[in-house]
């Protein structure tokens, strides 16, 4: 498994660097230095909004949890997010580290479970209907560009591919308690002694429909404010684009890396992709890998102190844990 990883990412890393050959190394860091500190600065400043909704759509699910926790499921959204981007294996890693957090501020280990899985279940709907947007977007851009014809018809395959995938998910976790089972024994044994508490979890989530559809919306929300920081970004550096395209360009990249999952990080998929729509919508080859990097820059510039936290807080945890069990073994 590991091997596969490393072996994924060592691929993926070479195609981004061959991409960055080919459109030139000197036009690329041109480019990335066109945008510069102001727009990773405006794009780091902005996604506190993007982050902001991401947990707000996660918080909305379990009508108990008490106001005075919306804020841990922010933190622990940031922590999935950052796992998620920054370290070597797939986004699901991320989604297991999400839970682990809320659950070290006082979420129970059932709650945080169910409400991942459900949540990230909403996010797959919301990003279905954000594609949607920019294969909208695509077709209009195509309308004269026979020789893309193919582009619009692979990407509307893999989007109803994708919604399969997420009927055939929500099945699952619907009707296979077995599913569920064996979730929850890989990724998060603290859970599996009350397996049966978490598949009824997710059933009673799901029958909420008014919570389930304000979780999607506000995903939904997310993925419009994450491409309209992009846009900011470019603004600030100069680069005149129609935000419409900027969110084609993203949903679009999106979609592509969500069916792309087994690579970390996304590690070349992210850069070929941008490489390849950017100048479809006006966004030069040389500016769509720049984006690319600078994304990158902001996942490390916010995730790299984000996972510190987070891991000096389970150290502290686990220390004081240490403590009060030599406190009682020596009374």
């Amino acid at each position: 498994m590991r091997f596969g990883v490393i072996l994924a990412a060592v691929i993926g890393l070479a195609a981004a660097t061959a991409i960055a050959g080919y459109i030139g190394f000197g036009a690329v860091f041109a480019a990335l230095s066109r945008v510069g500190w102001r727009g990773l600065g405006v794009l780091c400043g902005y996604s506190v909004l993007p982050l902001g909704l991401l947990g707000s759509a996660w918080y909305v699910l379990d009508r108990r949890e008490p106001v005075r926790r919306w804020p841990i499921f922010i933190w622990s959204r940031l922590v999935r997010e950052s796992a998620g981007e920054l370290l070597p294996f797939s986004h699901l890693g991320g989604f297991v580290l999400g839970a682990r957090a809320a659950i070290e501020r006082g979420v129970s280990p059932t709650t945080a479970f169910s409400t991942t899985v459900v949540d990230v279940t909403t996010e797959l709907i919301a990003q279905l209907g954000f594609t949607g947007l920019g294969l909208g977007l695509l077709a209009v851009r195509l309308r004269d560009h026979a020789t893309h014809a193919n582009l619009f018809g692979a990407a509307a395959i893999g989007l109803g591919l994708t919604a399969l995938g997420a009927v055939a998910f929500i099945t699952l976790q619907r009707r296979g308690g077995g599913f569920v089972q064996r979730l929850v024994d890989r990724f998060l044994p603290a859970a599996a002694a009350r397996t049966g508490q978490v598949v009824e979890a997710i059933d009673a989530l799901y029958r909420r429909p008014a919570r389930i559809g304000a979780a999607v919306a506000i995903h939904l929300s997310a993925w419009v404010a994450s491409a309209v920081g992009v846009w900011l970004a470019l603004r600030v550096a100069g680069v005149r684009i129609e935000l419409a395209s900027v969110l084609a360009i993203e949903s679009l990249v999106g979609a592509v890396r969500s069916a792309a999952f087994v690579a970390p990080m996304g590690i070349g998929v992210q850069e070929a992709t941008y490489a390849l729509l950017g100048p479809l919508f006006g966004l030069g080859p040389e500016l769509s890998l720049a984006v690319s990097l600078l994304k990158r820059a902001r996942d490390i510039a916010i995730g790299v102190p984000a996972l510190l936290t987070w891991q000096g807080l389970e150290g502290a945890r686990l220390v004081r844990s240490d403590w009060r069990g030599a406190g009682d073994g020596a009374g």
